[in-house]
C-alpha cells in the first residue's frame, strides 16, 4: 500500500472558530491544533499571492514531524498569465521561501481557470519548466526577478524528489494526448469532485493520486454522507494498492496505468458551512 493522507485545503476560516477550534483557541494555534488533527494540509494562500520565507518557517515549527504540506501555485501563473512567459514567475515563486518547508514539502498543486482551453504545446512547455527535485527548483528560484531582493530564500537542506498535480476545469482537456503528456512527465490529474461543475476524470497518471472533494452536492458547501465517504475510502484503497476502481471514469482506457502502490493526498475543501473538518475526520475513520 501507498501512503495515504487525508487533510483540508486551508486552515484559516472564521466559521471554524468555537465550531472545529475551540473557543478559546488564539488564532495563531489554528495551524497547530489543525495538524495535529490531520497528516497534510494544503496551503492555499500562495495561489492570491506570494508569501514570505517567514511565514514557511513558522508554519513549518507550527506542525509535527512526519506532517505534509502541498502548495497550490500562484493564479498570477495559471490565471493572470495563462502560462504565458511565466519563467520569471515561477522563479519568484520557488524562491518566496517554499525551502523552508523542507521534508515537509509535498505536492505542488497547479488548478487552472474554467476558461483556459487545453493547448498541448503550451502546457508541454510548462510541464518542462516544471522542476523535479529540490536541486532543480533551487538552480530556477535563483533566476529569480529583481523586485524579489530582500524576501528570498535560496538554500536547501537537501535533495528531495518534487510532485506536481493539475487540476483541470474546462471539458477541452478530455483529450488522451493530455493523459499521455501527464504520464510522460509523472504529473498527477487531480480528481476533482466540484459537483457536477466541472469536469470529473480519475485517470491514474503519475506515482501518486491527488484529490480535491469540493462538495458532494453544494460546490464548497455541502458536506459528504456516509454513503458518500465509503466510497471514497474504497476508491482511496484501490488507487494506493495500486490499481484503480472497476468504474473509473477515466479519459484513456488504454494503456492501463502500471499496477504499483502510489501514495495518496485527498484535500476536503467544502469549508463553506464547516463540513471540511468533519468529513475529514469521518474519512480518516473509515481508512
Amino acid at each position: 500500500m501507498g501512503e495515504i493522507r487525508i487533510g483540508i485545503s486551508g486552515w484559516r476560516y472564521p466559521p471554524w472558530r468555537g465550531v472545529f477550534y475551540p473557543p478559546s483557541l488564539p488564532q495563531h494555534a489554528e495551524l497547530e491544533y489543525a495538524s495535529r488533527e490531520f497528516s497534510t494540509i494544503e496551503i492555499n494562500g500562495t495561489f492570491y499571492s506570494l508569501q514570505k520565507p517567514d511565514s514557511f518557517e513558522k508554519w513549518y515549527q507550527d506542525t509535527p514531524p512526519d506532517f505534509i504540506f502541498s502548495v497550490k501555485g500562484p493564479r498570477y501563473i495559471t490565471h493572470i498569465r495563462r502560462l504565458r512567459d511565466v519563467e520569471g514567475p515561477l522563479a519568484n515563486f520557488f524562491a518566496s521561501g517554499i525551502f523552508n518547508l523542507r521534508e515537509k514539502l509535498g505536492p505542488l498543486l497547479w488548478q487552472f481557470p474554467p476558461s483556459f482551453r487545453y493547448d498541448p504545446d503550451k502546457m508541454k512547455s510548462f510541464f518542462d519548466l516544471l522542476p523535479r527535485d529540490t536541486e532543480q527548483t533551487l538552480g530556477l528560484a535563483r533566476r529569480r526577478e529583481r523586485h524579489m531582493t530582500g524576501r528570498v530564500r535560496l538554500a536547501i537542506d537537501a535533495t528531495r524528489t518534487l510532485r506536481h498535480a493539475i487540476e483541470i476545469r474546462h471539458e477541452s482537456f478530455i483529450d488522451e494526448s493530455f493523459v499521455q503528456l501527464l504520464r510522460e512527465h509523472n504529473i498527477a490529474l487531480v480528481v476533482a469532485d466540484t459537483a457536477g461543475k466541472w469536469p470529473y476524470r480519475e485517470d491514474v497518471t503519475a506515482d501518486f493520486l491527488y484529490l480535491r472533494l469540493h462538495g458532494d452536492k453544494e460546490l464548497y458547501a455541502s458536506g459528504y454522507t456516509d454513503e458518500a465517504l465509503t466510497r471514497w475510502s474504497e476508491r482511496i484503497r484501490s488507487w494506493a494498492a495500486g490499481s484503480q476502481p472497476d468504474d473509473a471514469h477515466v479519459i484513456a482506457t488504454q494503456p492501463k496505468p502500471e499496477r504499483r502502490a502510489r501514495d495518496v493526498y485527498c484535500y476536503f475543501d467544502n469549508d463553506i458551512k464547516v463540513k471540511a473538518p468533519f468529513d475529514a475526520r469521518d474519512l480518516i475513520a473509515k481508512l
